[in-house]
């Protein structure tokens, strides 16, 4: 089938998920362990020394409850990434936490971002978009149930609620359409049928023959007949009843 031949099972569906959750665990459980705050290799807007940030800030978290809420929408968003887009799925990630991470240089406050978020926010802006570029049913399906799941989150790239990095996920956000736009990759091809064919003659349908130019049906048996039967003949065989029998 056509489908077999872009969305295969790969040990990267599991493997990039969840290695990417056993490093942000094990970053909060060595503060932890360790008493000591990592929150100074976030992203710190517009200075050198802040730049780090882009690379380390996705692993950083400030809270347990912080850690918990990025832990599995991260988890289900890369692992479709990686099932739906694998051949991409690594460039996405990189790209992603690149371009997301300078846009908060950018535009952020004078704070340190930290948290996966706006990698959450890439992933799920990218499989949205680029579901719906596609045209391909399946991947416009796809893109539907991120809305069903994770809609919501688009209220976070507006500054509603203090102490949480919106230009983070404004800059996620923005991250994951444009990659949607200028990362290429091997996709299906929406189905095309008969009609849309460009050697598609109408007038050799079997179906719009029935019609008129207008739209009218035409009710003449001779809208049935196709060539060559015309000279056909139909013979009825019937049996006479007996006027004896009783009915």
């Amino acid at each position: 089938m056509l489908d077999s031949n872009y969305f295969r099972f790969s040990n990267s569906v599991l493997f990039a998920p969840i290695l990417f959750v056993i490093i942000i665990w094990a970053v909060y459980w060595m503060e932890l362990k360790y008493g000591i705050n990592l929150n100074v290799y976030g992203i710190y807007p517009r200075t050198i020394s802040g730049l780090k940030g882009i690379v380390f800030s996705p692993f950083i978290h400030g809270s347990l409850q912080h850690l918990y809420n990025n832990t599995i929408p991260v988890t289900v968003l890369m692992a479709a990434l990686f099932y739906f887009y694998n051949g991409i799925g690594m460039r996405v990630l990189i790209y992603g936490m690149i371009l997301s991470g300078l846009i908060t240089w950018l535009i952020g406050r004078p704070s340190f971002h930290i948290g996966a978020s706006g990698m959450i926010y890439v992933l799920a802006s990218f499989i949205f978009f680029k579901g719906i570029f596609s045209k391909y049913y399946r991947l416009v399906a796809l893109s539907l149930l991120v809305v069903f799941m994770y809609g919501s989150l688009l209220w976070y790239v507006f500054p509603i609620e203090k102490g949480i990095s919106w230009e983070g996920h404004l800059g996620g956000f923005i991250s994951g359409l444009c990659l949607a736009i200028f990362i290429k990759g091997e996709l299906p091809k929406p189905q095309k049928y008969v009609w849309e064919s460009e050697d598609y003659n109408e007038e050799e349908d079997p179906f719009l023959r029935q019609f008129d130019e207008n739209g009218n049906f035409i009710e003449s048996s001779e809208a049935y007949v196709d060539e060559g039967t015309s000279d056909i003949e139909i013979k009825y065989h019937f049996k006479k009843n007996d006027e004896s029998s009783t009915p």
